[in-house]
């Protein structure tokens, strides 16, 4: 497996974002804001997407992508972004429709299943075999639930700023927005956004 260095993270996005410059200046667009989204495409937890969503919203503009499955890849999430009404065009693929996209993401989230199988029964044999797994698993996965809780107040921050510039200033209002655009929770696991855990989050940020 090849690993990126920071160096070629940092010249990839850094091409992706040569590639919106000259796409914007050749339709005659202007770039009014830059959001730059490093979470996986196939997560829901893009707070820098939907920051840009909000902003696109304010100001009635279009959102420009580099890469069409920068979007992500979860049925669910593309269909929220489609309620959203915000139009917008991939510089990889400026004619891609509606359709289009959630075609795409309905095959990899077909494909992510898969995969999840394949690990799960995989992991179920190793143990069937006598395969010791995770010996720190309790340790290790405590200070990595730790790590991704920080990781999720930091890219979740763009968001929430978004919000307290559209009037959402206290905990109660932030919650009710969050729930109403659907934003998921830290947890991800369907469940409403709660006035603890906005105040969890803020606290974080």
């Amino acid at each position: 497996m090849y690993q990126l260095t920071a160096r070629e993270k940092r010249l990839g996005l850094e091409a992706q974002q040569e590639a919106v410059r000259m796409f914007a200046d050749r339709e005659g667009y202007q770039v009014t804001a830059h959001y730059t989204e490093i979470e996986s495409g196939k997560k829901n937890h893009r707070p820098q997407l939907l920051a840009a969503l909000a902003q696109c919203r304010k100001q009635k503009a279009m959102l420009i992508i580099a890469k069409l499955d920068r979007l992500g890849r979860n049925v669910a999430f593309i269909a929220n972004l489609m309620e959203s009404k915000v139009d917008f065009k991939a510089v990889d693929n400026p004619y891609a429709n509606k359709l289009m996209v959630h075609l795409l993401a309905a095959f990899a989230e077909h494909e992510r299943e898969q995969i999840s199988i394949r690990t799960k029964d995989a992991l179920q044999a190793a143990k069937r075999r006598g395969v010791q797994l995770g010996r720190h698993g309790k340790e290790i996965e405590s200070k990595k639930n730790a790590q991704a809780a920080a990781e999720f107040a930091v890219h979740m921050k763009p968001l929430i700023e978004a919000l307290r510039d559209e009037g959402c200033t206290t905990v109660r209002a932030i919650r009710d927005e969050l729930n109403r655009r659907q934003v998921p929770t830290y947890r991800n696991n369907g469940q409403q956004w709660h006035l603890q855990s906005v105040h969890s989050l803020l606290k974080r940020i």
